[in-house]
């Protein structure tokens, strides 16, 4: 498992005080021999549908000397993420 983001506590926080509860930290997506862990998986229950919605969040800083790399790093991961947690039916 990875080593959590600088702002991992505020992002999650943050969520918190905007109304969703943390139901994983972390998410983690298996899929045949291969485990992914992405930082949080949030809940908010939406009272006028009565249906809850369900986020998958992956915390980034974008710290590095080029912004345009860890931009590049995080879509990677992002259409990685998404590939496992379709196929994972989540």
């Amino acid at each position: 498992m990875a080593a959590k983001d600088k702002i991992h506590e505020a992002v999650k926080n943050a969520l918190i005080k905007d109304g969703w509860t943390i139901t994983a930290d972390p998410l983690p997506i298996e899929f045949e021999e291969l485990h992914l862990f992405v930082d949080l998986e949030a809940e908010q229950t939406l009272e006028a549908a009565r249906q809850g919605q369900v986020i998958a969040v992956e915390i980034k800083s974008f710290l590095s000397r080029s912004a345009v790399h860890d931009l590049y790093l995080a879509l990677g991961q992002y259409d990685v993420y998404r590939a496992f947690l379709e196929r994972s039916g989540k």
